[in-house]
């Protein structure tokens, strides 16, 4: 192995935790933030819509109608390369791909901020979206390869609240841009551009693939003498990768079930200030901006308490934790417009907290901890592409059907979709980790960094 800053206390056991548990804190920072950032440039186009419709100049072409078309647009973009991005981080590694996302997602937020002909828009929010699919599947099995299966569910849990948190602060960050500072909407696009960009540059100073290039190894690759047995690595095409993550019967379910759950959840990122400004037609753009961030505020805790419920109350299992979630989100979404009829700011912030609590819960484990529970360790990142690429197919929808349709019918329609996807997924409650759950990743003498 080659030297490291813990050269001199590598061969003690000491000396290894320390080393195991530095790269589990880099590696979970590291690939937490750059998630996050993605949603940075994801969210500027929900903070711009408000200016956009505001602006005669912009709103002529850009009309609701067609904003909702570009969001439907750019969430095809990112369901085909949900289905293919995880495959190819199979074979080159996640580094590669989730650097040319996030440079390919700033250059294409710049270029949004700054081009004067609007029907660019098309061509550009089609590149976002290929940029942004690129980060979920990679990031996910990056991370997930650091850690043992007996903690994965309480990791990926805290490490889920990066979607949450990018979401909570992406469209106020952008808005504050956009309305406070610069009085333009173009500026929610430029400013996103530019912490992505940031980011990036940290992203490939800090991550490694795998934890054979950060000096670690599978306990279970290691031999009786301490040594590291090194095990070749497998080289898989897309196309391999991608089969026996369809053959999985499970994964399948979990498309279904991601399917049916994500239009509810899109519907609020990309729309949730104009809903705001329905229910309560005096909001000023800031404000209708800031209010759905309780949305994100209780979907931050969800990850977390989903992931150590899964571990502990369930033993590993994670569908009944999903199902359960997916059944409350179902009643949030029936009660969501009767119960802010009102006009009431805090009413309608406690419906936005209540339903990104539940949401976020069965989101989290859906997407999350189940697609790599329920994958074999080569088709891992291919099985959450799957999951994640067909959950952007329904997220289309999610996307789409506000442009068009206002009102109650639009929620209950997707409350009835979350109860579908509970009743899908309960053949598999007790479903386990197809993993070991008991093995742990160590360091080890022999493994190159």
């Amino acid at each position: 192995m080659t030297d490291t800053p813990l050269t001199a206390e590598r061969g003690t056991t000491a000396g290894r935790t320390r080393t195991v548990r530095h790269w589990q804190v880099r590696i979970f920072a590291i690939t937490w933030i750059a998630y996050a950032a993605f949603y940075v440039t994801r969210q500027a186009m929900s903070a711009a819509k408000l200016g956009i419709l505001d602006d005669p100049s912009a709103s002529e072409f850009l009309t609701r109608e067609m904003l909702g078309n570009l969001d439907a647009a750019y969430l095809i973009a990112y369901a085909v390369g949900q289905f293919v991005w995880g495959s190819i981080a199979n074979r080159w590694g996640a580094r590669v791909v989730i650097i040319g996302g996030l440079i390919s997602s700033a250059a294409a937020a710049l270029l949004m901020g700054v081009v004067p002909a609007l029907v660019l828009f098309l061509p550009l929010v089609i590149v976002q979206g290929l940029a942004q699919s690129s980060g979920w599947g990679p990031l996910l099995k990056n991370v997930s390869q650091f850690f043992s299966p007996a903690t994965r569910g309480r990791v990926i849990g805290f490490w889920s609240t990066t979607y949450v948190f990018g979401g909570l602060v992406g469209a106020p960050l952008a808005g504050w841009f956009a309305y406070s500072v610069f009085d333009s909407w173009r500026a929610a696009f430029i400013a996103a551009a530019l912490i992505v960009a940031a980011v990036a540059v940290l992203f490939a100073i800090f991550q490694r693939n795998a934890p054979e290039d950060a000096g670690l190894v599978r306990e279970s690759a290691v031999d009786t003498t301490g040594d590291a047995v090194a095990a070749p690595r497998r080289t898989r095409s897309t196309f391999q990768a991608l089969r026996d993550a369809l053959r999985n019967r499970d994964v399948v379910r979990l498309g279904a079930v991601y399917f049916l759950l994500k239009p509810a959840r899109y519907a609020i990122l990309l729309w949730g200030p104009i809903i705001a400004v329905e229910r309560i037609p005096d909001l000023d753009f800031l404000s209708a901006i800031v209010l759905p961030v309780t949305f994100g505020v209780a979907g931050l805790a969800a990850p977390i308490v989903a992931g150590w419920v899964s571990d502990t109350l369930f033993g590993a299992r994670r569908a009944p934790v999903a199902v359960i979630a997916l059944v409350v989100t179902a009643v949030c979404l029936a009660l969501f417009y009767p119960l802010t009829a009102t006009g009431s700011v805090w009413g309608l912030a406690l419906m936005f907290a209540a339903l990104g609590f539940a949401l976020y819960s069965a989101d989290s484990v859906v997407s999350a901890v189940a697609a790599v529970d329920f994958g074999t360790d080569d088709s891992a990142a291919a099985s959450i592409g799957f999951v994640n690429g067909a959950g952007a197919v329904g997220a289309v929808l999610g996307g789409l059907l506000p442009g068009y349709f206002e009102g109650s019918t639009l929620f209950l329609v997707f409350g009835g979709a979350t109860v579908v996807a509970a009743l899908i997924l309960a053949p598999s409650w007790n479903r386990m980790p197809s993993e070991p759950v008991d093995e742990k990743i160590v360091a080890a003498e022999g493994v190159a960094r």
